[in-house]
């Protein structure tokens, strides 16, 4: 299900967002859009590899790969590097 967001920016970021943009909002647009490209292609061959290397069949669209994924999320990676951190190094 798609999902707005919304961003708040200061009026020195939106002078200098128009600095290097002509339009802002395709800019930004533009952004997200390319970012999440890149994403989606890390987790295709992320999920290829483990497919491969596990002796499974790949099949499917690039969405439905990734709508499957089982891998952390940033916020998950997040929580377990602190959760190291918090616990000090091993054997300490």
């Amino acid at each position: 299900m798609p999902e707005i967001f919304t961003i708040e920016l200061s009026d020195a970021e939106v002078k200098a967002l128009h600095y290097v943009a002509i339009d802002a909002d395709s800019w930004i647009q533009n952004a997200v859009h390319e970012r999440c490209r890149m994403a989606i292609e890390e987790l295709v061959a992320d999920d290829i590899k483990s497919k491969l290397d596990a002796g499974l069949s790949i099949s499917g669209t690039k969405d439905e790969m990734v709508l499957t994924s089982t891998l952390p999320s940033a916020q998950e990676r997040h929580d377990a590097i602190m959760a190291q951190i918090a616990n000090g190094p091993p054997g300490v």
